[in-house]
């Protein structure tokens, strides 16, 4: 990888370069290890640590669409991860639960994710690693996104010209 390319790349560029290929690499790990997507983990680990959720609030929390969210609950469903039950009082809402076998799957990988190691060596010092955490989640925290499917814009987490993120691009 030439990273000379990139030297002078806006910030904005450059996260979502580093931010596709972490991804990359972390999907990669969890597939051959344990048998499972980010995307999945995330919805499982939710599940986990807040209980029986609606489908909506998982989405919320896991910071994808809710249509997003019902192939990976198909999935997990299908796999015995998780299991969905429609609301006793809104037969139109479904709450998701994590299953035994789901968490029992999470116990791994939640390992790792709790271990918290160092991606490279400016996030293994404390210190440097405190100021990175303070702009990812002004990032991701900075402009409230329109609900989902209401974004005139088009523009909604792509890069503009420049390469910079425009606002409310994790949520949606």
């Amino acid at each position: 990888m030439d990273l000379h390319d990139l030297r002078d790349a806006p910030l904005g560029r450059l996260l979502v370069v580093a931010g596709h290929l972490v991804a990359q690499r972390w999907n990669r790990r969890l597939t051959e290890e344990y048998g499972l997507t980010q995307a999945g983990l995330a919805t499982l680990m939710t599940l986990d640590r807040y209980g029986t959720l609606t489908h909506r609030a998982v989405a919320e929390r896991c910071f994808v669409r809710p249509a997003t969210l019902t192939g990976i609950v198909d999935t997990l469903e299908r796999d015995g991860l998780v299991s969905r039950q429609r609301d006793e009082t809104d037969r139109r809402s479904v709450r998701l639960t994590i299953t035994p076998a789901g968490r029992e799957k999470i116990a791994g990988p939640a390992g790792l994710v709790a271990a918290n190691p160092p991606l490279t060596s400016v996030d293994a010092d404390p210190d440097r690693a405190a100021v990175i955490r303070e702009f990812l989640l002004e990032v991701i925290g900075s402009g409230e996104p329109e609900p989902c499917g209401n974004d005139r814009s088009g523009t909604r987490g792509e890069a503009g010209p420049q390469g910079d993120v425009r606002a409310g691009g994790a949520s949606c």
